[in-house]
């Protein structure tokens, strides 16, 4: 007892016993842990960045480089994220079919698995934002009011007050918001595509891109009814005050007329 009372009390006894504390926690962990899985997540990431690899040099390296560097028709992809690629092959404006000021949305030619695929290609050559989960771009339980509040701040300029779109310069526009699904609202927030700013997380959190999300399939009918009546095209005041002025004002001077010209008849009588 007094021996290892002593031992006990030995400089690197604490040493000693962290270190066999250290083992026994690494031998548990390699003994439980779920190493098939891991290795299946990586072998799986490695095959789709392989298929990935393939697309892009058939559809995508013409124009973008053939690791992504960019060329005179094409931008540098290096550090766009999954989610530029999930949003622009998605929507079919990539490939593009001609230069021009700006890319219009047509007919996806990639099945989703292929986008994926090459989502995770251009996701390996640098960081950028990822591809939002179907919980992030769920807008159930947002804040309508709030959402509109924030699309009024931050988008309307643009999309004007209900996403129906509207003109830019040198030929862009911003796009009607009408019928574009959550997660690819979502991604054009995260990664501003062509003339629109870009809107990270430290900017909008993910709340508030729900909430704006939740604006824009309310307002433009998705769950219910224009809540304002008479949409009028969803422009906004130009178009609202137009109504006003042409029908209103034009009301009145056809009430005035009619008066005047009943007031002549009786005077005559």
């Amino acid at each position: 007892m007094k021996k290892l009372s002593a031992r006990r009390r030995h400089p690197l006894a604490a040493v000693v016993v962290l270190l066999l504390a250290l083992a026994a926690t690494g031998g548990l962990y390699a003994a439980f842990a779920p190493a098939g899985k891991a290795q299946a997540d990586d072998t799986a990431q490695s095959l789709a960045i392989e298929e990935g690899k393939k697309l892009y040099s058939v559809g995508c390296a013409s124009c973008h480089g053939s690791g992504g560097q960019g060329t005179t028709d094409g931008p540098q992809l290096v550090g766009v994220g999954s989610a530029a690629v999930d949003f622009q092959v998605g929507t079919g404006r990539m490939p593009a079919q001609q230069p021009g000021a700006q890319v219009p949305k047509k007919k996806v030619i990639y099945t989703q698995a292929q986008i994926d695929q090459l989502a995770a290609y251009v996701a390996s050559l640098g960081a950028g934002p990822i591809t939002p989960t179907k919980s992030q771009v769920d807008p159930s339980g947002a804040d309508v009011a709030k959402g509109g509040e924030l699309f009024r701040t931050n988008c309307a300029q643009c999309h004007n007050f209900t996403g129906k779109g509207g003109a830019l310069t040198d030929g862009k526009y911003a796009p009607a918001l009408d019928g574009v699904s959550p997660k690819h609202i979502y991604e054009a927030m995260q990664t501003g595509p062509q003339a629109m700013p870009v809107f990270p997380d430290s900017t909008l959190p993910e709340q508030q891109k729900k909430d704006i999300i939740a604006y824009i399939k309310t307002v433009n009918g998705d769950e219910t009814a224009s809540p304002g009546g008479l949409s009028l095209g969803g422009l906004g005041p130009v178009s609202e005050g137009l109504f006003g002025w042409i029908f209103g004002l034009g009301g009145l001077i056809a009430i005035a007329v009619w008066v005047a010209a009943h007031t002549a008849k009786a005077k005559k009588s």
